[in-house]
Order: C-alpha cells, then structure tokens, then sequence
C-alpha cells in the first residue's frame, strides 16, 4: 500500500488487562499499515501489562503508564498527542481484524469528504470464539436517541479536524462517554457511512465494566437522554429503517437469526412468568 493513505491513529486506554493486551496490540500492529500511529495510555497497572507494552514500545508512536482519573481521561490524554488524520479508539481487550485500516483508507479515499465511518463487530468471549455478530447500518443522531448504542469504538473511525469544533470526550462520565461522544460527532455532521464488513470484535468476559456496572450505564444513559429522547412512534420507525437497511446489505440469515434468538428469549420470559 502507499504511504500517501491517510495517517490513522490508534490510541489504546490500557488498566490491568494484561490477559487480553496482547492481542490487542498485534491486532493493531499486525495490519501493516504504513502510515499508522500507536498510542498507549495506561493507567498505572500492576499485573504485567506494561512489560507487554514495553514489548513493543519500538513499534509505538507513544505510551505511558501513569494513574488517571478513569478511561475517558485516558482516551482523552491520547486524542490530544494524535496527528492522524483519522483516529480510533481501541479498548485494552477489545480487537481489530485483519484489513481492517486497508478498508477505511479505501472506503475514504472513495469518499474524501466523510467524517465518520463505522463497520461491523463480533462479539467473542475470553478465548476470542465467536459469541455472535452484531451489523449495524449508517448512523445517524436520531438512530443513536432512538436505539441506544446502534455502532461500536471497536469498529468505528473519525476526522482529527472534529475535535477543533466538538472537543474531547466528557470526563465526568466513566460508562456511557462512548454513547455521549458518539451522539455529539453525529449531531455536529451527517457525513456517516457504514461499511459492512466485520472491522473489530467486543470481547465479552465477567470483568468487562459492561458485565459489572449495569445499574451505573443505565443511569449515565439516563442522564445523556435527559430531554432529548424521541417517542415511541420515532423509536419504532428507526427500528424499521435498521431492519431494512440491514436486508439491503444482504444480511438476511442475520436478521433470521436475531429473530429467532428473540423469540427464545421472549418464550424463556414467558416460562419464566416475566411476561
């Protein structure tokens, strides 16, 4: 590939996940893109992880292993050192997967003028098995009111210029930053795309904040929608336009299953007498 492909930062918030680091750093660094910058931002951890980040320190524009003040400050301290043209966030036990910056700088040398581009994802479990896929479509401000979190960091990349007109990430919150960024990046332009292709993976596992934290997501959620969330009427017509937009991208098989794997759930409920 040329070295004239747009410059992609990578910035990895890093705190004590030396099980998955790892796998996280080559997913990044075995890419081969040339024109690539590999931040890391750890927290201060204790149980090896910085013996594995020294590993490649050659290989990475800049890391740290310093206390701070919780993940959005991490990311924060990387996004203001980036000078990519296009940047990303990748968790500490979160993957990309092969080609994945090849298809951006395609997908944007195509479309000079997008600002924010997202992919699919897979969700896998601790030894990267396959939990099940999850596909999105083109983003929009009233989707994310309308639907919650409809993309993902693990898949999605934005212009550097953004930050001059919207800023950082919001440091007062510690769960829902990634959906209160997300939403401010789509109220400021509608110049989104979505490529459907499989670009990262979540990895699920019992210590993910997502597994330990529901009752403190929701009320950060809570507190992102105050006075903005649309009726039910908009939330179901955005529901609709997924569903459509998924077949158009010929994702029939996905969009069986996620029915199938609904009607499961509703008929455990059921036997359950939740509902």
């Amino acid at each position: 590939m040329s070295v004239s492909l747009p410059r992609i930062t990578v910035i990895t918030p890093s705190f004590n996940q030396s099980a998955f680091l790892e796998r996280t750093i080559l997913s990044v660094l075995n890419q081969g893109y040339p024109n690539l910058e590999y931040i890391i931002i750890d927290g201060g951890s204790t149980d090896g992880s910085v013996d594995i980040i020294k590993r490649y320190s050659s290989q990475l524009a800049f890391w740290e292993s310093v206390p701070d003040r919780g993940q959005s400050h991490a990311i924060n301290k990387g996004l203001q050192r980036a000078t990519g043209d296009w940047i990303c966030w990748q968790n500490s036990d979160d993957i990309f997967y092969p080609k994945a910056f090849e298809t951006l700088a395609k997908t944007i040398q195509k479309n000079p003028k997008l600002e924010l581009v997202i992919g699919d994802i897979k969700l896998i479990d601790e030894l990267d098995n396959l939990i099940r896929p999850m596909c999105y479509v083109r983003p929009t401000y009233k989707s994310l009111l309308a639907e919650g979190m409809v993309l993902t960091n693990q898949a999605a990349f934005w212009r550097n210029s953004i930050h001059k007109e919207i800023g950082w990430l919001d440091e007062s919150l510690h769960y829902g930053f990634d959906y209160e960024w997300f939403l401010r990046i789509l109220r400021f332009t509608n110049a989104t795309y979505h490529i459907p292709k499989f670009l990262g993976a979540l990895r699920f596992h019992s210590e993910t904040k997502t597994s330990l934290n529901q009752d403190k997501f929701k009320l950060e959620y809570a507190k992102i929608l105050e006075g903005r969330s649309l009726n039910a009427f908009e939330k179901y017509g955005y529901k609709i336009r997924r569903l459509f937009l998924t077949l158009v991208d010929g994702k029939v098989s996905y969009v069986f299953s996620g029915f199938i794997r609904r009607m499961i759930a509703l008929a455990s409920k059921k036997s359950s007498g939740l509902v």
